[in-house]
């Protein structure tokens, strides 16, 4: 796989399944956007495993960019919310220096293409599917991460009740609701039955076991925006420089604990590097600045204590949750409803991430700050 991509090369033809009625939505695009003109071109987006995102192009060769929730019947009601994804980069494009691409319209008549939808900004950029980024001089590859941190410290200082996003979630209570939560949607996800074969997903493997080490091993509460996904590849930077123009997929944002958010980032860091993954635990000499240093720089623009306390229980849950992700893949796949040529591969992983967060769970309770 390339390491990095321009966005516009990584599409294809809208796949079975994912096809939109071109022409009500050019009705609408007309009706909403200055400037649009016939005729609409679409092309969808090979990655993303969530909410099916498009390519558009009109009449004057101008790119946007199409964010719609799957087809047919979901699992979760709160899932796939593309009304809450608007909301937040609307309000941060608006009201902070989050990086964020310009949102066009959200349309929630499901008249128009069967879906609620909204329509951004195409970002002219740089997207890196590779976190060691060595396509780049080992300088720009240090900037590039850091830019990605500096990002990261931006969101997390924004005040999210000046914004107008005081109801986008609660603001206490963050890992206990995630726990309860993803509890639930896994044992829904794992007794979904294939179409095909006609066997179960399957349960994330010793959860019980996990659920309560979570539990005597909580971080002190604390509450920001969180992205809900943040790493390199949801990133967008600068065409020639080191420097983050655009976060892309709000989907997973909320009001929430940081530290979720900066596991997420950091999370390669404790992937073993054979692991079929994308990691760099192992690795003798990092391509990039290696955790401690990305953290030290988050904890030094934010003022706040490094080494941070219990750090590994935000590293265990983020395994935790991507294998509930995973596994949610995994169940679309089996009803049918994947939104992405690599979803196989995706669902696929959630046994071997939840591994991932045994072996931390495995060295016992914390006692003290760790890193």
């Amino acid at each position: 796989m390339a390491n990095k991509k321009e966005l516009g090369q990584t599409t294809s033809s809208v796949r079975k399944g994912h096809q939109v009625d071109v022409n009500s939505l050019q009705v609408f695009l007309l009706k909403v956007i200055p400037g649009f003109k016939a005729p609409l071109e679409i092309s969808q987006f090979k990655l993303g495993q969530s909410n099916p995102t498009y390519l558009l192009k009109d009449g004057n060769n101008q790119q946007y960019v199409l964010r719609k929730k799957p087809p047919g019947a979901l699992l979760s009601k709160t899932a796939h919310a593309v009304e809450r994804e608007y909301r937040i980069i609307h309000a941060l494009g608006q009201y902070s220096d989050v990086p964020v691409p310009k949102v066009y319209a959200l349309c929630e008549d499901i008249g128009v293409i069967g879906t609620p939808f909204y329509v951004m900004e195409f970002l002219q950029g740089r997207i890196f599917s590779d976190v060691k980024l060595l396509g780049l001089p080992f300088e720009e590859r240090r900037e590039c991460w850091f830019s990605a941190v500096s990002t990261l410290v931006k969101l997390h200082s924004v005040d999210f009740k000046k914004i107008g996003l005081r109801d986008y979630g609660r603001d206490t209570g963050f890992y206990n609701r995630q726990m309860k939560s993803l509890s639930k949607v896994s044992q829904a996800q794992a007794v979904v039955v294939n179409e095909e074969t006609g066997e179960q997903v399957g349960p994330i493997p010793r959860f019980d076991e996990m659920y309560s080490w979570f539990q005597r091993n909580q971080v002190k509460d604390q509450a920001t925006i969180v992205h809900g996904d943040f790493k390199i590849d949801n990133l967008v930077f600068h065409p020639t420089k080191a420097r983050v123009i655009g976060v892309l997929d709000w989907e997973l944002s909320t009001i929430g604990h940081p530290l979720s958010d900066l596991a997420n980032l950091l999370q390669p860091f404790y992937v073993p590097v054979d692991s079929g993954f994308m990691g760099l635990k192992g690795l003798h000499n990092l391509p990039v600045p290696n955790s401690n240093e990305l953290m030290q720089y988050y904890c030094l623009q934010l003022n706040i204590t490094y080494p941070i306390h219990n750090w590994l229980f935000a590293v265990a849950f983020s395994f935790f949750r991507l294998s509930v992700i995973a596994q949610g893949i995994a169940a679309r796949i089996a009803r049918k409803q994947a939104s992405s040529a690599q979803a196989i591969f995706y669902a696929e992983m959630f046994k071997p991430v939840a591994e991932l967060a045994l072996e931390i769970v495995d060295q016992g309770d914390l006692r003290a700050s760790k890193i």
